[in-house]
């Protein structure tokens, strides 16, 4: 199984724009330096990211707790993406995640233990494994 996305660039840093589409066709936008690095309008990768890590977190929190007998009712995952610069140029240095779950039955003792499970097994977190990440995780 591959997964397919794509970006163009067209132009310069500062001056110049691209567009960023996912292959299933979910989404397509727009990008450039201000959508990136100050407060223009615009898609950003970094966003993408986050999305990706929230969205993937989400599911796997999920799966675990079904897997010990608990369906949640629902599991939302936001993810502040942390932009940094350093020596070499700009980075992803924090990921931060805060969740939200409702989930019927179950001791927040436990819960605590699939969320802290989760961000080690989950595909998109592994795949980011050089990023710090934080989970802060509560139950409705």
């Amino acid at each position: 199984m591959a997964r397919q996305a794509e970006a163009e660039w067209k132009g310069d840093l500062k001056g110049g724009g691209g567009r960023i589409k996912l292959g299933s066709g979910a989404f397509e936008g727009d990008y450039s330096f201000k959508s990136r690095f100050e407060d223009g309008k615009g898609a950003n990768p970094e966003e993408l990211v986050g999305a990706a890590l929230a969205g993937c977190y989400s599911m796997a929190l999920a799966n675990s707790l079904a897997g010990a007998g608990f369906t949640a009712t629902s599991v939302h995952t936001t993810a502040d993406v942390h932009l940094n610069k350093d020596d070499k140029g700009f980075l992803i240095n924090l990921i931060d995640l805060t969740v939200n779950a409702d989930v019927p039955k179950i001791d927040n003792a436990v819960f605590q233990e699939h969320v802290e499970k989760t961000i080690a097994a989950c595909i998109v977190s592994r795949a980011l494994g050089a990023v710090p990440k934080t989970v802060k995780a509560t139950l409705k």
